[in-house]
This record gives C-alpha cells, structure tokens and sequence, in this order.
C-alpha cells in the first residue's frame, strides 16, 4: 500500500516486506525545485499518514528559512549544504512503516525518532541529533553527538554495537575532518566497534539551524535470532576506508528473510590506494564514484533497477547537470535520488554518492 503517493510528480515509492500480515517499510524520495513545493509535499504524507503510515525522519533538503512544522515524522533532519544564501528546495526523503509495531523516541525534551519491530528484528532510527552544548569544541560537540546516538537508542532498550548506518552533517567540514575522525576513532575504540562492524556511513560538509558543529542521524538493528544478519561487504574497487584512518565501512549488507538490503556509504573519486584522483575534472569524478557503487551492487546480485533511495552531492551547484547528463546516459535518471550541494570531504573532491537498494527474496 503506498496511498498513490506515487502518482505525484516527482515522488517515487520504494517497498519492502516485512515479517507480519500486510507490514511493509516505504522508502519515499519527493524531489522538489522551488521553495513553495515542501508545503505541496507536506500535505501529501499528511494524508497518507491518516490512512495508517508512520513516517520515519524525513530529511529535507533545502534553505534554513523554510518552515518546516507542517512536514510530519519523527526524527527530523534539515540538510542546507554550504552555501546557503537564497532560498532554495531540493526535496524531502522520509520511510514509513505500516501494519507493525511502532512508536516515538523521546529524547532531549523531543521526538528523536522511531523504534519499530517485526517478526525478525527490532529497528531505530534517529534524526537530528545536535550538540547539547554549542559553545563547546569541535572534538567535544562530535563525542557528545556520538553519546546522544547511544542514550537515544538505550531508550528503545538498543546500544551502539546495533548501530549498522550513521551520517554526519559537519559545518565548514573541510576546517576539521581530520579532527572529526580522531574523535569518532576515540569513541569507536572506548565501546569496542573496531571489534566487530563498523557501521556504513556518510561524512559530508553542510551548515545547520542550530548553528553546531555538527548534526547526525543513525540507524540501528537488534535481529531477534539468526534470520537477521548485518555484515560488511568490500568496494571491489577501492580499498577499506580504514585503511587511511577513515572509520566507516564500504557498504553493509542487511540479509532479512524476506529481503536483503545493501547500504552504500558515501561515495567518492578515491583510487584502491586511497588517494583522489581525476583533480579538477566533475564528470570523471562522477563516473568514478558511479563505477565503484556498481560494482559494489553488482557484486551482491543487483543493479540501478533495485535503488531505493539516493543522494547526489556536489561541490558546487553547477556540477549537477554534468551528473544528470551522465546519469541520463547510464540509465540512471529514473532512480530515486535528491541532488544537492555540499561540501565532500576532501577539497579536491567534487561529487558524493550514498544510496540504499534491496531485492526481494523468492
């Protein structure tokens, strides 16, 4: 059931079975290009919501001055990228689940996000987790963030070691990753992450509402026995990010009994040795970053076809019909995805790809 969502223009709707009679998990892009439409596409989930969606995020896209209180969901995240002066919007991403046990995450006085289960596993998901304190430093705000995601997900009986997605949002990102990635290491080695899965992740500069050094969302998986399994799988062609002290996994594949799901981390032009390559040249860049994320796909049995969700990032606006002209040549223009700018996280990379595809079982 998808309450002809897709009939929209611009939305698509991605489903997925889940244990229980008519339960499902929606996976929804509505991609916009002027500011008016968020109140459009508000509407649209209000709607749906009345005939038994429980929306979980969303994540918008788009200027700080937009009002965002009518759009529904817990968890809510608001991506500005880095050069925010005009007033712009490039579209929501938001899942629902119906017909399964679900319910709000309260946390720091609101609604954090969304814990919900079916026959095989538990699930959280979070949005918009920003430093408690803002005057503190960089290093501070990033470990108080990292311990938000762990007091979060104790509140739906979770802890970090069920964590398998986590996205960072870093404002002036270029000014500190390194830093960023001390801090992560220093919290990933003080709850034993490095002994078991490093979570798939996205580390990507934009500027946020609260004025921080940075916002997160994480999502988490507690598998109720066996017939839930979460491994790491390897980039074909490129190196492990922890090769080069960047700890996140390639990708992360979720096998459920009724599907599996491929998680792809932010994704960019980084050689097998781990160094950028084609310097200064957007469109070599982008079919290196789409290369890689196909031959992670193909390697587990998919292709395009089976994206549910994607996000384009480019360093500059401009860069964005490079990557339409060459995703329109690959067969690419009708995957659900949001393109907007931002800063990746190295100055000499142009273009960032993450995405989520599945396949259903027999």
């Amino acid at each position: 059931m998808t309450c002809n969502l897709e009939k929209n223009k611009g939305v698509s709707v991605k489903s997925l079975p889940l244990g229980g009679e008519g339960a499902s998990l929606q996976f929804v892009t509505l991609a916009g290009s002027e500011p008016g439409q968020l109140a459009e596409h508000a509407e649209l989930l209000q709607k749906a919501e009345k005939s038994g969606f429980r929306w979980i995020g969303p994540e918008v896209y788009g200027s700080a001055d937009l009002d965002l209180s009518p759009v529904p969901g817990a968890g809510m995240t608001a991506f500005l990228g880095t050069k925010t002066g005009a007033s712009f919007y490039r579209g929501m991403q938001i899942c629902a689940v119906e017909g399964i046990n679900a319910r709000a995450i309260e946390f720091n006085g609101r609604t954090a996000g969304v814990f919900y289960e079916d026959e095989y596993a538990e699930y959280a998901v979070l949005g918009g987790l920003s430093p408690r304190d803002r005057t503190a430093g960089r290093t501070e705000q990033t470990l108080d963030v990292f311990r938000q995601m762990e007091e979060a997900l104790n509140r739906a009986g979770m802890d970090f070691s069920h964590v398998v997605r986590t996205w960072f949002y870093n404002n002036r990102l270029l000014d500190w990753y390194e830093e960023f990635n001390r801090a992560r290491d220093t919290f990933f080695e003080s709850r034993g992450v490095f002994d078991r899965l490093v979570p798939a992740s996205t580390g990507i500069g934009s500027g946020n509402r609260e004025h921080a050094a940075l916002s997160a969302r994480v999502f988490a998986i507690r598998p109720k026995g066996d017939r839930v399994t979460v491994k790491d799988i390897p980039s074909p062609l490129q190196c492990s990010a922890q090769d080069y002290r960047s700890s996140f996994s390639r990708a992360i594949e979720v096998d459920h009994p009724l599907f599996r799901q491929v998680i792809v981390s932010g994704t960019a032009s980084i050689a097998p040795g781990g160094e950028s390559v084609h310097l200064g040249d957007i469109d070599k860049q982008t079919e290196l970053s789409l290369d890689v994320i196909e031959a992670i796909l193909k390697s587990r049995g998919m292709g395009w076809k089976d994206v549910v969700r994607s996000v384009a990032y480019f360093k500059d606006k401009d860069y964005a019909p490079h990557y339409e002209k060459i995703a329109l040549r690959r067969g690419l223009a009708i995957m659900p995805c949001i393109g907007i700018q931002a800063d990746v996280c190295r100055d000499n990379l142009l273009f960032e790809m993450e995405l989520d595809a599945a396949v259903l079982k027999a």
